[in-house]
């Protein structure tokens, strides 16, 4: 065996990340590692040039990238000017994914509604099914047939309200790994914005329950980004909890994230403000990334102490990045993964905490989970 090489079994080893001998075949296939050298014994042999390639494929690949992305990305010679086309090439795969989430979007709203029924709706629910089964779609008065079907189905939503737990409860991945307050949660953020597949991206760190409600148990203060969040809080009971509110950039006019963005970036006294923040409070920040990711500089800083950080700001670059960043902080902290977020679903969040607090004081189901 050649003096520096790699067997495949020592290639995998040294990268990690859950690499397997079948995977670095499989790669090989694919064409995103190159053939390596054999040895006189038919080996393969593999050079620290090939562990830095795969180290490159792990990581992309735990960004979410699919093959052919990386395909393209590992291909770019960076002393070749090819950025414009590389990122025209990525604009029209990102447009294709996109579609593809569009159908599968289409298809999981048909599944939600039959599956989404409550016991009022399952009869007529079950009638549908079986009529599906024998339907006929290859003519016309089958395709007719079929618009009866969801029709009847959907007559019967005039009979009663919605039964919004019911339907979850068909929906709903499984949770019980997770503890009763953080279940309530994750439920409420659902319901908030209609949308099941949240449940995958939403972060709730490491005593995140028990630091929340041991903050608003001694009425801490909550420090909201912009006053559209403020508004949207449960102040009777946090008033009820003794927690006063105060919005971070209290300016009446600023309502959306591009509004807030733009006036902390513009505004000194903003960042000024957010360096008084009392010890203990809460953060909640629902629009502006640059927001969060100033509180997670000032945290590193040891200028602020929050006892709990609800950031869910809204954005496409900044956002994930602060995101990101919270989640290595040290501190609890719940959070919402991706450019998803909104100041809706961060007082959802806090909505939520601080009902099972009043609802449920003696909980401490969260103990062993969070």
């Amino acid at each position: 065996m050649n003096a520096g090489c790699l067997t495949i079994k020592e290639l995998t080893e040294a990268v990690g990340g859950g690499i397997t001998p079948r995977m670095v075949r499989h790669y090989h296939e694919l064409g995103l590692l190159p053939q390596p050298e054999r040895s006189p014994s038919n080996y393969r042999l593999y050079t620290e040039k090939d562990v830095m390639r795969l180290q490159k494929i792990v990581a992309l690949k735990q960004q979410g990238f699919q093959i052919n992305h990386i395909r393209q990305i590992l291909e770019i010679q960076p002393e070749t000017d090819t950025n414009s086309h590389l990122m025209a090439q990525l604009q029209q795969q990102y447009r294709a994914v996109m579609q593809q989430i569009a159908q599968l979007r289409q298809t999981a709203s048909a599944l939600e509604g039959l599956l989404g029924r409550d016991r009022h709706c399952q009869i007529m629910q079950a009638e549908v099914l079986a009529q599906v089964k024998l339907l006929d779609v290859e003519t016309q008065a089958g395709l007719g047939d079929l618009a009866k079907l969801w029709s009847g189905l959907d007559a019967e939503v005039h009979t009663h309200s919605e039964v919004f737990a019911e339907s979850l409860q068909h929906l709903l991945p499984d949770l019980s790994n997770r503890s009763e307050i953080e279940q309530h949660l994750i439920s409420q953020l659902v319901l908030s914005c209609g949308d099941v597949s949240l449940v995958s991206f939403v972060r709730v760190g490491k005593n995140a329950i028990a630091a929340s409600r041991a903050a608003l148990s001694s009425g801490c203060e909550i420090i909201v980004d912009i006053p559209t969040i403020a508004a949207a809080v449960d102040q009777t009971r946090l008033v009820h909890l003794g927690c006063r509110v105060k919005t971070l950039i209290d300016n009446p006019h600023v309502s959306t994230a591009t509004e807030a963005e733009l006036e902390f970036w513009q505004h000194q006294e903003w960042r000024q403000r957010l360096e008084q923040a009392s010890i203990g409070c809460i953060l909640v920040i629902g629009y502006a990334p640059s927001v969060l990711l100033e509180v997670c500089t000032l945290i590193n800083q040891q200028k602020i102490q929050p006892s709990l950080v609800i950031g869910m700001p809204i954005g496409f670059s900044h956002a994930p990045a602060a995101k990101r960043q919270l989640r290595q902080q040290e501190l609890p902290f719940i959070t919402i993964d991706g450019t998803i977020g909104g100041g809706l679903l961060a007082a959802t969040t806090l909505n939520s905490l601080v009902e099972s607090l009043i609802e449920k004081p003696d909980c401490h189901c969260y103990l062993g989970n969070s």
